[in-house]
């Protein structure tokens, strides 16, 4: 006979479990790993009835052998210490269900993969950006067609146009801007960016300047039109035949390569500046007032919005100097503007930085060997202009020719073309 408690045996002391032969189901309390009391009878006696705490029927314990301890004394609870499942046992840390401390993060690792991510978007965005702006570019211009050249010096020299085409301006904004509605486009500004290893140099060729028109050959027709000594403005050459022609007259008259041509209109300037969110400019003593231009500023420092700096570049017959003092106010702008421009805060940002690159690109016209890096070179030389590290000048004038019109200053103008086709510092001064 088993003197045991219903379902001990002497194998199996466990309670209710693994070879129970009772019918009554398994369950975690009486698992043997929570038993509390003796191993075994004592030898040779009765064996020990389980006390209050040790048995599952404890109406005052919580049936894993704890029994009234857990209200304030008896015995040490080993589930607490995890020995219930099993895993709280010296092996587990801290006796924490068998997880143990969560291992610390690898930040090494962290940081590469964040470093390699940010360079692979940084590496698509730029190769993405280039390849959208450079479709952008409208390549017009075929300098292959303008004959004669003359041979190309050290550096390189950009003919930057700015013209009066009204292309893309409702008659609204014809209005706004005070361009009128004259068809077709003229050359409002001229000049030429020489870049090299002694800074950049910008000159500017006064519309009225006096030159011959030379020999050249149609940009439309191909027909070979002879050189007949035409002394006119140097704007008629591109009223005439276009840039093709505008570029054959000016190497003509200077004697120096032209190896790219820049060209952008009224309404381009004006997006590019508002693009910008405007361009902050220092307008002389005495102020600026000009009804056919549109310019009416105070003096001191403004910053001027696309309208506003479009009047201001343009403005000639309020100032004393007339066409030659326009080229300083033109130069004094654009310089400005690539200042403004070519900032991390701009260039960072895609929110600026598209915005302000499709307002220019969409209205740019320029020659079909232009690449994009020749076109940063160009706007980064003319922010160095006013940095400091360049110089900017009007073309040496002599006086007026016979026709009323500016005649360029001949010694002086050979000279300076001597120096930047060796790219030699400019020495030479301008009006």
């Amino acid at each position: 006979m088993n003197d045991w408690p219903e379902g001990w045996s002497g194998n199996n002391r466990g309670g209710y479990g693994h070879g129970s032969a009772s019918a009554q189901p398994d369950g975690a309390r009486v698992m043997r790993q929570v038993r509390r009391g003796p191993s075994a009878p004592p030898q040779g006696g009765v064996p020990q009835q389980p006390s209050y705490g040790d048995s599952y029927n404890d109406p005052y314990g919580d049936g894993y052998g704890n029994g009234p301890d857990q209200y304030g004394g008896g015995h040490n609870s080993d589930y607490n210490t995890g020995q219930v499942y099993g895993a709280g046992g010296p092996g587990a840390p801290g006796g924490h269900g068998g997880r143990g401390d969560r291992p610390a993060p690898d930040w090494r690792r962290r940081i590469k993969v964040t470093a390699i991510t940010a360079t692979v978007v940084l590496l698509a965005t730029t190769i993405g950006t280039y390849f959208w702006a450079d479709s952008k570019l409208n390549r017009e211009v075929d300098l292959s067609k303008v004959i004669e050249r003359p041979e190309a010096g050290e550096g390189t020299n950009y003919l930057i146009v700015g013209s009066d085409s009204r292309e893309g301006l409702s008659d609204e904004q014809k209005k706004e801007l005070h361009t009128g509605s004259a068809d077709g486009k003229r050359t409002d500004s001229m000049m030429i960016l020489h870049t090299g290893s002694n800074g950049p140099t910008l000159i500017s060729l006064p519309r009225d300047s006096n030159v011959e028109i030379p020999t050249f050959v149609g940009s439309e027709s191909g027909k070979t039109f002879p050189g007949t000594g035409r002394q006119v403005k140097l704007n008629a050459a591109y009223a005439e035949d276009g840039p093709e022609l505008l570029v054959r007259t000016v190497e003509a008259n200077t004697g120096l390569h032209i190896d790219h041509y820049v060209e952008i209109g009224f309404a381009g300037f004006a997006n590019i500046v508002d693009a910008v969110g405007g361009v902050e400019i220092e307008i002389p003593k005495g102020g600026m007032k000009d009804t056919k231009s549109g310019a009416n500023f105070e003096a001191g420092p403004q910053t001027l919005n696309g309208e506003q700096a479009l009047a201001f570049v343009r403005t000639r017959y309020a100032l004393a100097g007339s066409d030659l003092d326009r080229t300083k106010n033109q130069q004094k702008f654009l310089a400005a503007l690539a200042n403004q421009t070519a900032t991390p805060s701009t260039v960072l940002n895609p929110f600026k930085l598209y915005p302000t690159m499709s307002a220019g690109l969409d209205t740019l016209i320029v020659d079909k060997d232009m690449s994009l890096y020749d076109l940063a070179d160009m706007f980064w030389a003319m922010k160095g202009v006013t940095g400091g590290d360049g110089k900017s000048m009007n073309i040496p004038i002599s006086g007026n020719s016979a026709n009323g019109n500016l005649q360029w200053d001949t010694t002086k103008v050979k000279q300076l073309v001597e120096q930047l086709k060796n790219d030699e510092t400019v020495t030479v001064s301008g009006n």
